[in-house]
């Protein structure tokens, strides 16, 4: 007799869509290959022929992500193609916020994605860094950019919440004889920390660390 119903899904193209919606929806550390074949609706042996275990799962969606990621040619300028590189790592991380979190455990890297890092650590040796301090300037790139897509999507998750924000009150409310330098802007501090400085600051970061080597 033939089976009854949907098979089950196991393709690939399935258990990484079902796997981002779980990552999307509860947290990396929420994702485990038996949830995911609780959601697939199939055992937990079926996704062991497509992923040897959660490490495996979440490189091969770091993958299937960088591999959709366009990739235009970077500046010939080595100063220029930091920049570039760096950019293009921040955008498309912030265009899916919750793989930022996988990425703080700095040990989760997909093969497809190498060309930006390769772009920057190129762009510091063509500045005349050496090797060690082109790793060190990419580096601080990335805890830079890291740190600032994390705050970033954070912030955001706790703004969709719609709660009161008790860092507003605090500067509306600041006391300028014990933090006057802090008052004069107290005011205007949400809007101010909501702009978008990545841009602006990347350079300056950038322009630092190079400078440090001319020394």
């Amino acid at each position: 007799m033939p089976r009854i119903g949907r098979p089950p899904a196991t393709s690939r193209p399935q258990i990484l869509e079902a796997a981002r919606a779980i990552l999307d929806r509860d947290g990396w550390e929420k994702l485990t290959v038996r949830r995911l074949a609780a959601e697939l609706g199939v055992g937990a042996t079926t996704l062991y022929h497509h992923v040897r275990d959660k490490d495996d799962l979440l490189v091969q969606l770091l993958e299937h992500y960088a591999d959709q990621l366009p990739r235009p040619e970077l500046p010939s300028d080595p100063r220029e193609r930091i920049v570039a590189a760096a950019t293009l790592m921040h955008d498309a991380l912030a265009a899916w916020p919750a793989i930022v979190e996988v990425l703080t455990a700095d040990d989760f890297v997909g093969e497809s994605a190498l060309w930006m890092v390769d772009g920057i650590v190129g762009g510091a040796l063509g500045c005349g860094c050496s090797p060690e301090r082109a790793v060190a300037v990419y580096r601080g790139i990335w805890y830079y950019t890291l740190g600032e897509l994390l705050i970033r999507a954070r912030a955001g998750r706790r703004a969709a919440q719609d709660r009161p924000r008790y860092r507003d009150r605090v500067f509306a409310e600041l006391d300028a004889t014990r933090f006057p330098s802090l008052a004069i802007v107290g005011e205007r501090w949400p809007e101010l920390t909501a702009r978008d400085t990545y841009q602006a600051g990347l350079r300056a970061f950038v322009d630092g660390l190079l400078a440090q080597e001319s020394k």
